[in-house]
């Protein structure tokens, strides 16, 4: 699968392990950048991901900012995209099943490397489970996305 990452400064001592960690799971990754600290803008990366994402450059993407909330609330103003923090097991595969999720976001001043690790390659292994509860919900938030609200 390829993968789309990117992470603003606060993300970005936390990329590497998962890079490593999707490339060891057999995936290709896609680095969007950010490449040091240098202070950025969490929003420009939430973008090329989404972007990546939604052009099909990239089946899935992970981002990751401090907290992982304002990647979060970036991916999802994009059309099309459904982006979920996860700081669980749980949660990295749930969202996927459930959810339709095709963005994971990541904290990484709340998660460690190997937790983060675990995370990502949960969130790449899950599929949509296709159950009609699931896709009827996934109508209700479609037309809220059209109607705004």
């Amino acid at each position: 699968m390829k993968v789309a990452i990117g992470a603003d400064h606060g993300g970005f001592p936390l990329k590497a392990r998962v890079v490593e960690a999707l490339r060891q799971a057999g995936h290709e990754v896609i680095d969007l950048g950010t490449h040091s600290t240098d202070p950025v803008d969490y929003p420009d990366y939430a973008r090329a991901v989404g972007r990546a994402v939604l052009e099909c450059r990239a089946e899935r993407g992970v981002l990751i900012c401090g907290s992982g909330a304002g990647a979060s609330i970036a991916a999802n103003k994009m059309h099309g995209i459904r982006a979920a923090l996860a700081h669980d097991a749980y949660t990295a595969h749930q969202m996927v099943e459930h959810d339709n999720v095709n963005v994971c976001c990541l904290g990484a001043r709340v998660i460690g490397p190997e937790l983060a690790a675990e995370l990502v390659t949960l969130f790449v292994a899950a599929r949509f489970s296709g159950e009609e509860r699931h896709i009827r919900r996934l109508g209700k938030l479609a037309l809220m996305e059209e109607q705004g609200g």
